[in-house]
């Protein structure tokens, strides 16, 4: 097979992969942000690559199946037949995404009896510690290790030194498979990417100074003051030995190159598959249809009639209290209770999965029934009971603050606790569905490498608020030519600092206030600039930097291959 080249404006042929296998954690397991990464890249590189992009998962679903996996035993049945002889437990088949790429889900439970020998491989080899392993470490280990062998046997299956091959490790998680995949298989092309470094993030998990002091921070120490370094040591090790090292932000390759003393080679920042996105009249039906249920409930929980006129907002992703901004939007809501220049009334949902016991029998109750009701519900800042209602961030902030969603209150913040999979019990709709029922989206991000979910809301015609903290808000300040976005621009990006809190929640504020005051023509002009925005950050715009670090990895397999003959 002749490999296929990207021709640069330079003038220079790039190498160009003949297959491709990428491993994650989040192969057909839909449990955080790199999911989203993956999954919406999937159809630009399946429609490059023609089957020759084939991802590596993990395969834990024991007792039901994968929703976003389909098994077809007749791919490659061959070779899957004689992995099995070979040890590995493993099932092929599609990832049910669009460009349903091939997906390989390997089980990596048998390799836990081999733990202590893979892990004295990899210390005499590369220098990483794993006996400070705890929690995920020795899970994701095993997998990544599983990961590198199915590379391994499918390689020696099919393949020869003829085809250009590149093996693609993303997170700590799988730091170990590229270091084996180096050892064992010189012939290919790693490429690494650091999603959040573990330690950075943990540095500010901790309530740390991180970006004043990044300059001062030694990545090793702070790894055995804050317990990660287990962690941090696989990472770096892998960022030291691949032949690609990579990263998704500028402000996540400072972060690199500060705390795992190793510079990125290229910046592969997170693109969008728009094909997500409903079309003309289909996309006003589902934009309505949210607004009403978001309506239904909050009026169900709160005793209310609020109307069509309420102006929506919301803040979702992860539950990292002070990483995403979680306390900043609370803040900024108790703020805009008392300022008079909102002139509609406002309904805040926060959407971050927390420990979810069920959802609430009073609320399903309520909204089965259809009814008006004049009195609210007890507790109403919450849509879902939770396991640890005495100890929630969210719950205890609110509490703190007195944001009891009085009758007479403006701005009712109401917490959502799950996952927004379409059955969750009370809301009943998708995340992207619920997205299209906001007003305004709001992400003020402490830590955020990236920043998917202000990508999502504009790719939906939803005006969002964030940082200069996150690498999307830092991608739009850039693409505005070096301005600070407004929400006329689709995002308005707030300047965040180690120190500036306060003023970040007076910005949201404000920013909310002037939103209410906005026309439906100025609020549509948002729309539309959003929309305008996120076209930009397409995946066909952005898969340049993908072919660049398949480049650089190939040419230094290449030049390695070359030294030994």
């Amino acid at each position: 097979m002749q490999p296929l080249y990207v021709y640069t404006m330079m003038g220079k042929n790039k190498l160009s992969p003949d297959y491709i296998f990428e491993s994650s954690w989040e192969v057909c397991n839909k449990v955080g942000g790199i999911y989203t990464v993956l999954s919406t890249r999937a159809k630009t590189l399946q429609e490059a690559m023609k089957d020759r992009i084939i991802f590596i998962g993990p395969d834990f679903w024991k007792e039901s199946e994968s929703p976003y996996f389909k098994e077809d035993k007749s791919l490659f049945a061959q070779w899957q037949w004689e992995a099995k002889e070979q040890g590995l437990q493993l099932r092929v088949g599609r990832w049910t995404v669009p460009g349903e790429p091939i997906a390989v889900l390997v089980d990596f439970h048998p390799f836990f009896e081999q733990k202590n020998e893979i892990y004295g491989w990899l210390w005499e080899n590369y220098g990483v510690d794993s006996l400070h392993a705890y929690g995920d470490y020795d899970e994701a280990s095993m997998f990544s290790y599983a990961a590198a062998l199915v590379v391994e046997s499918f390689y020696n299956h099919y393949l020869n030194a003829k085809q250009r091959v590149v093996y693609h490790a993303n997170e700590w998680m799988c730091g170990l498979g590229a270091l084996y995949i180096n050892a064992h298989l010189p012939q290919v092309g790693t490429v690494f990417t650091t999603h959040a470094t573990s330690i950075g993030r943990s540095i500010a998990g901790n309530q740390k100074p991180l970006y004043d002091y990044l300059f001062a921070y030694n990545g090793d120490q702070m790894a055995g003051e804050l317990n990660m370094q287990s962690k941090h040591s696989i990472e770096k090790q892998t960022a030291l030995h691949v032949d690609c090292f990579t990263t998704v932000s500028d402000i996540t390759a400072n972060e690199c190159r500060e705390l795992l003393d190793k510079p990125v080679d290229v910046v592969l920042p997170n693109g969008f598959d728009n094909s997500f996105v409903p079309k003309a009249a289909v996309f006003t039906r589902k934009r309505k249809a949210a607004r009403r249920r978001l309506l239904e409930v909050a009026n169900a929980l709160l005793g209310e009639q609020l109307d069509d006129d309420t102006l929506i907002v919301s803040t979702s992703g992860r539950y990292e209290f002070r990483n995403k901004g979680i306390d900043v939007f609370v803040e900024a809501m108790n703020r805009l209770l008392r300022d008079r220049d909102l002139k509609r009334k406002v309904v805040a949902f926060i959407e971050v999965p927390g420990w979810v016991g069920e959802p609430r029998k009073d609320l399903q109750e309520r909204l089965a029934e259809k009814k008006q009701y004049d009195t609210p519900l007890d507790v109403p800042q919450i849509t879902h009971w939770l396991h640890n209602m005495s100890h929630d961030s969210v719950l205890n902030m609110m509490k703190y603050y007195d944001m009891h969603n009085h009758c007479d209150d403006h701005v009712k913040v109401i917490f959502l606790p799950c996952y927004l999979d379409g059955k969750d019990g009370i809301v009943n709709l998708t995340y992207y569905d619920v997205v299209l029922g906001n007003d305004l989206c709001i992400y003020p991000s402490y830590y955020e490498p990236w920043g998917y979910t202000p990508l999502e809301a504009v790719a939906f015609r939803v005006p969002c608020i964030t940082t200069d903290l996150a690498g999307f808000g830092l991608w739009a300040n850039k693409e505005l030519g070096g301005r600070y976005g407004e929400l006329e621009d689709g995002v308005k990006v707030i300047h965040r600092t180690d120190y500036n809190y306060s003023e970040v929640a007076d910005a949201i504020k404000d920013t909310v206030a002037r939103f209410s005051n906005m026309s439906q023509k100025e609020a549509d002009q948002c729309r539309k600039a959003a929309d305008a925005l996120s076209k930009k950050a397409l995946w066909s715009e952005f898969i340049q930097y993908y072919y660049e670090a398949y480049d650089i990895a190939l040419q230094r397999a290449e030049e390695r291959m070359n030294k030994k003959q």
